[in-house]
């Protein structure tokens, strides 16, 4: 059976993709899946040769076609998003083109189109890619710039990274999922066998773990808390713990401050690759996580 470890944070910048960078070179054997499509960067650190390249349609787009047109404005009528736009055309007739980063791709112009001059067509919104690193197979994923159905993309990279587990006798899928409770991070959860959400010993910290244990009890997945840093302040960092515990989460351990994590990052190693006291740290909380 396949297992999947979700590591999650409440924002972004806590080193949730240190430490599922770290977990994947420490297991050995598992797949990983960078589910932050909107701001990957688990590649930064492992350094990946991309083998598979795929693009990637969420959305569907409305095109006129112009030798169709009758040019009777019903479609700028019916059109609730502006989306519709008025240009001069030949003869003194106007001409009605479509705006692509105005369309919500609801239908509504191709339904209402007397003549049927308007398609809905797939629109390219991203890509995905299945990459070879040291630490093994990485599925990963580029959501355009404003693009939309980000959760559909985290499907389909946890969905191929399954499948790479299965097809290659690897147990475990490790997935960097993205910050925050929105529906990329919903997408990233549902199913996993437990996560590991990763903090730091603030009031926002604390603020922002809660919120993502309360995610992840509405979908009965077991959860450990790690806090980052924990070094700059140990009175919050027993608060935090304390407020994990009564959550029903287990504590996966401490990881101190150390400016080796930034020199590893800098060479694109993950941090356990050098040793240093976080390194030794993050080794600790791996070896309760996995058992």
């Amino acid at each position: 059976m396949i297992e999947e470890l979700v590591i999650l944070s409440g924002k972004g910048g806590t080193g949730k993709t240190s430490l599922a960078a770290s977990f994947a070179v420490l297991s050995g054997q598992s797949v990983m899946a960078d589910c932050d499509v909107d701001a990957a960067d688990l590649h930064l650190v492992l350094n990946p040769s991309i083998r598979v390249w795929h693009p990637f349609s969420g959305a569907r787009e409305a095109v006129i076609r112009q030798e169709d047109c009758t040019c009777c404005g019903t479609c700028y009528d019916l059109c609730r998003f502006g989306a519709i736009k008025v240009e001069p055309g030949t003869a003194g007739e106007p001409r009605f083109t479509i705006d692509p980063f105005a369309c919500e791709g609801c239908g509504v112009c191709v339904r209402g189109c007397p003549v049927a001059a308007v398609d809905l067509l797939p629109k390219e919104s991203g890509d995905w890619m299945v990459s070879d690193t040291s630490a093994g197979p990485l599925v990963h994923a580029r959501l355009g710039v404003a693009a939309e159905n980000s959760g559909k993309l985290v499907s389909i990279v946890r969905q191929e990274a399954r499948r790479l587990a299965n097809e290659q006798g690897r147990r475990l899928v490790i997935v960097d999922g993205p910050p925050g409770i929105g529906c990329p991070a919903i997408a990233s959860v549902t199913g996993a066998s437990k996560a590991v959400v990763v903090t730091e010993p603030t009031l926002s910290g604390e603020h922002d773990m809660e919120r993502v244990l309360a995610l992840l009890r509405h979908f009965s997945i077991p959860s450990w808390v790690c806090v980052n840093k924990w070094d700059l302040n140990p009175e919050m960092t027993q608060r935090i713990e304390d407020r994990a515990r009564a959550a029903k989460a287990t504590i996966a351990g401490r990881i101190r401050y150390d400016r080796a994590v930034t020199d590893s990052q800098m060479r694109q190693r993950a941090v356990v690759e050098d040793r240093s006291q976080a390194a030794r740290d993050i080794e600790s909380v791996w070896a309760r996580i996995s058992n």
